[in-house]
């Protein structure tokens, strides 16, 4: 499991240039199949559209990037917006630009300029969110100790998932898997050596850029 960026949901971009119109859609994806069916479902819902170009990036077991220009000429779409998903670091997602032409060629400038807005529009108006696979934890702790805890996970960057409070307070945390012995090293020297621990399993989190989990999917259960 690796920790990659990606959008938080689909994305939508419409403008107008030259009279031409350019529809942008974006959408996260999983795998090369689902980028697959997204182009196709564009295609059926737009079939009187001059172009749906498209482009995607898949990183599952291997990295999968694919374009295409759609009857546009060759290097003026689909290249260009793999282009921009590569510089802002993307993975799994896939982009589909729909061009309804107004009788004005805007050249092949134009066109590179033209997709590629239509591109990034789509994608930032989906938002960018970051996917790590983390260690999901719950820590028990006294009351006492819990402020102290509580400032050092937000300190050291671990995500509180969920505070629980009973008799003590039991913290949800979602721990990078290399940041684990940091973790247990910071509880034993706010409790003078006492660490209780309970090990969930592993689940990838979505975050997004203000460090909040949006979202868990595909928990991996610890045997």
């Amino acid at each position: 499991m690796k920790s990659y960026k990606t959008i938080k949901e689909e994305g939508y971009y419409l403008f107008e240039e030259k009279k031409s119109r350019f529809i942008g859609r974006a959408k996260p994806i999983n795998t090369e199949q689902e980028a697959l069916d997204y182009i196709q479902e564009i295609k059926t819902a737009c079939w009187d559209a001059t172009h749906n170009c498209y482009a995607y990036s898949v990183d599952s077991d291997a990295l999968f990037q694919r374009y295409s220009d759609d009857g546009e000429p060759q290097g003026t779409a689909g290249l260009p917006m793999l282009e921009v998903i590569r510089k802002k670091n993307l993975q799994n997602v896939v982009v589909v630009v729909t061009r309804y032409f107004g009788g004005i060629l805007l050249g092949a400038g134009g066109l590179v300029r033209a997709y590629s807005k239509a591109c990034a529009g789509a994608l930032e108006d989906a938002e960018e969110i970051f996917v790590q696979p983390c260690l999901k934890l719950n820590i028990p702790i006294e009351y006492h100790l819990s402020g102290k805890i509580q400032n050092m996970l937000l300190t050291e960057g671990f995500v509180i998932a969920d505070t629980d409070y009973t008799h003590e307070v039991k913290y949800t945390v979602y721990s990078p898997v290399e940041k684990k012995e940091l973790l247990e090293q910071k509880i034993r020297e706010i409790t003078g050596g006492v660490l209780r621990i309970e090990e969930v399993g592993i689940e990838k989190i979505r975050i997004d850029d203000r460090g909040n989990v949006l979202e868990n999917k595909n928990k991996e259960k610890k045997e």
